[in-house]
């Protein structure tokens, strides 16, 4: 098995990750908007799950927000982490390579 992820993989998510960060707040505001016609509209149980899910919507909408801020944090530890460890591969190879004895693996007349 072979994990390949180019050096943007992480920056492109974080990218439309912030985009639907935004987004996500604002379907949740539309989506009561949406629902105004509704309103009046229900009856017992029906109306108060509405009426809750409306007076709740900004409760929601942050809840939501909330929750992709943390994933976008988590996305924003991992871009660090590989490019250290990007680095730190880079730097091993050089320093390997320094101390090797490449004379041993020559072939041909001596």
């Amino acid at each position: 098995m072979k994990f390949d992820m180019g050096n943007q993989a992480l920056q492109t998510l974080m990218s439309g990750s912030k985009t639907s960060n935004t987004d996500l707040g604002a379907l949740v505001k539309q989506l009561v908007a949406a629902a105004e016609p509704l309103e009046g509209k229900f009856n017992g149980q029906g109306k108060q799950m509405f009426d809750g899910f409306k007076s709740r919507a900004d409760e929601i909408a942050n809840a939501l927000n909330s929750s992709l801020s943390a994933i976008l944090g988590g996305q924003s530890g991992m871009e660090q982490a590989f490019g250290q460890g990007d680095q730190e591969q880079g730097q091993n190879a050089k320093t390997n390579m320094t101390s090797a004895r490449f004379d041993a693996a020559r072939f041909g007349a001596r």
